[in-house]
């Protein structure tokens, strides 16, 4: 899976730039709680967590820090089914308020 994540951000990396969504804390603040109850049973959501639940899901940081991450990289990715990924379904206002947390966990 990480090699498909891999791959997935080198093709669309240099596509898109970080986000204004970042430095926007209100979507940030509502990212980190759609993160916090949609996504932190299998991932280690917060700033700093670098062991997620299930070892094979990658800390929200580790994402952040790929280089070349961009806005439109993790879009991709949330909407591209995994393997070991359930079917995440998120509206358009929770993916954007997602990618923004994730994007602000870089600058930290």
């Amino acid at each position: 899976m990480v090699n498909r994540f891999a791959a997935m951000v080198l093709l669309l990396g240099p596509l898109g730039s970080a986000s204004a969504l970042a430095q926007d804390p209100v979507p940030v603040q509502r990212g980190r709680a759609v993160a916090e109850s949609r996504c932190a049973a299998c991932h280690a959501v917060r700033a700093g967590e670098t062991t997620s639940p299930v070892a094979a899901a990658a800390s929200f940081t580790r994402v952040a820090a790929t280089p070349g991450m961009t806005e439109l990289a993790l879009q991709a990715m949330l909407q591209t089914s995994h393997r070991t990924m359930p079917n995440l379904i998120l509206d358009a206002d929770e993916m954007r308020d997602v990618i923004a947390y994730i994007l602000s966990l870089a600058k930290r």
